[in-house]
């Protein structure tokens, strides 16, 4: 007979795990050796949409889709016959079947039990929806921003709390000349000049253990080193984040160099306004007086006796005060430049007009000038262009010490008007090259270094460009390009 008390208590435990699987969250479905559905609890019957009664002894592949749903039975036999898992006593995430058609992720574990002699198995069903769809939000979101980092215009430099580099996007590989291999792994500050170079690391050890910021979250113009050690001008901003539980600092750098070039040439044009306005106060206040006292020089040289010191030492007065009218033009020519008045223009005709009143020149004494090819009319100003002429003829000839030839070509290149003047001097050194057009800069004893710039000016006021090139075996060859239209 059997106990009362140990039947109580089993009636008591079937109950108590009877209300488990009822009230389970996850799926819970038993099958027989078959395959068929012995146990369907609440969970399961609203993660699938079957009523229990529906699914009881129906093959359980009809809660899988393809391929799982023809591969189940095959399965249960091969394990029945050899007992090698594939998914019993270990779980997976697999997919499953709603009565609508539907699927969707769950995590399947399977365990084996012994009933009555008789093997079953039992699937616990964990829904993976929320979980994957949460990974697929994660992954667009993490794509989206990668996007951002990629496609960015500024540089992006990630760094850890030792100023090791973690990430180094597409605009920062431009800006420094390093492809993100190099720099992967390497301190932040081979991006840096001295003396910012030397300090970044007691920087950041100083901010972590006193958390004072200097740049943090502030942000400020520096200087970046590419690759190839040239330094440019960035502004530098630096956030500071936790990733992982770990210290990281994002820097985003601006390139300058733009804006730096910018201000200068304002810098230079505020500088180049002030010279017109000194420029005109000079004419007023300086030139007028010179005119009269050469001219009562001349009053008094004329009076002297020929050959004597006196009249050569009022020749000599003459010389020198025509000297300072001619920089007080250039400086007037330079500081004030003409707006071009343009007309149809024959570019080879001003050349050799420009030509032939230089050959009175001291310069051109045993010299020539041979001018070749023909371009349609310009659209130009004459008299600005014969000073441009007029000036680069007469450096090449006082490059050539007044002897040889000067080359001088004139083609139509798209849509261009290419003048180009070759000489066979020796050159042009390339640090002084770099500032020929520099106003005042003149390597001549006697030259008020406002020539070249203004023959700059007169061309660019045409909407021209003018270049200087010094082959390795020597001379000059200087280009002018002056666009072919029909207005200006």
């Amino acid at each position: 007979m059997s106990d009362p008390t140990n039947l109580k208590l089993g009636e008591n435990a079937a109950r108590v795990l009877a209300a488990i699987v009822e009230s389970a969250v996850d799926g819970i479905v038993v099958i027989d050796a078959r395959g068929r559905i012995e146990a369907f609890n609440p969970a399961a019957e609203r993660l699938f949409g079957y009523a229990a009664a529906d699914v009881m002894g129906r093959n359980v592949s009809m809660l899988m889709p393809a391929p799982y749903h023809d591969e189940h039975d095959g399965y249960i036999e091969r394990y029945l016959t050899t007992g090698v898992p594939r998914i019993i006593g270990l779980g997976r995430e697999v997919i499953a079947r709603r009565k609508d058609g539907r699927t969707f992720p769950i995590h399947l574990s399977v365990g084996e039990m012994s009933v009555g002699g008789e093997r079953k198995f039992t699937g616990i069903i964990h829904d993976l929806t929320t979980r994957v769809q949460l990974e697929e939000q994660l992954r667009d979101s993490e794509a989206r921003w990668r996007a951002v980092v990629e496609s960015a215009v500024d540089g992006i430099v990630l760094i850890d709390a030792r100023g090791r580099v973690e990430a180094f996007n597409p605009a920062a590989q431009r800006l420094f000349g390093y492809t993100e291999e190099e720099v992967l792994g390497q301190r932040v500050n081979i991006l840096m000049p001295s003396p910012y170079r030397e300090e970044h690391d007691r920087y950041i050890e100083r901010y972590l253990a006193t958390g004072v910021r200097k740049i943090i979250g502030i942000g400020r113009a520096v200087f970046g080193r590419r690759k190839d050690g040239t330094t440019f001008p960035i502004h530098l901003s630096v956030g500071e984040m936790t990733v992982g539980g770990e210290r990281k600092f994002s820097g985003i750098i601006h390139d300058l160099t733009s804006r730096v070039q910018l201000e200068e040439q304002l810098r230079e044009q505020a500088g180049l306004a002030r010279l017109g306005e000194m420029a005109a106060v000079l004419a007023h206040e300086v030139k007028n007086p010179l005119a009269a006292v050469r001219g009562a020089v001349q009053v008094i040289a004329g009076r002297l006796p020929a050959g004597s010191r006196d009249k050569a030492v009022m020749e000599e007065v003459i010389r020198r005060v025509d000297g300072l009218n001619d920089l007080m033009r250039d400086l007037l020519l330079f500081a004030r430049p003409p707006q071009p008045k343009p007309t149809p223009l024959d570019v080879v005709s001003l050349l050799e007009t420009t030509a032939d009143l230089l050959r009175k020149d001291a310069s051109f004494k045993d010299l020539r000038v041979e001018i070749s090819g023909a371009v349609p009319p310009v659209m130009a100003d004459a008299s600005l262009l014969g000073v441009v002429f007029e000036n680069l003829l007469l450096n090449s000839a006082q490059a050539m010490r007044g002897k040889g030839v000067i080359g001088t070509s004139v083609t139509s290149i798209e849509n261009s008007c290419e003048i180009v003047i070759v000489d066979s001097g020796p050159g042009i050194p390339p640090d002084v090259r770099e500032k020929i057009f520099t106003p005042f800069f003149t390597t001549k004893s006697k030259g008020t270094g406002l020539g070249l710039p203004t023959t700059k000016q007169f061309v660019e006021a045409h909407g021209g460009t003018i270049t200087v090139d010094c082959p390795v075996g020597g001379g000059t060859t200087i280009t002018v390009r002056l666009p072919l239209r029909t207005s200006l």
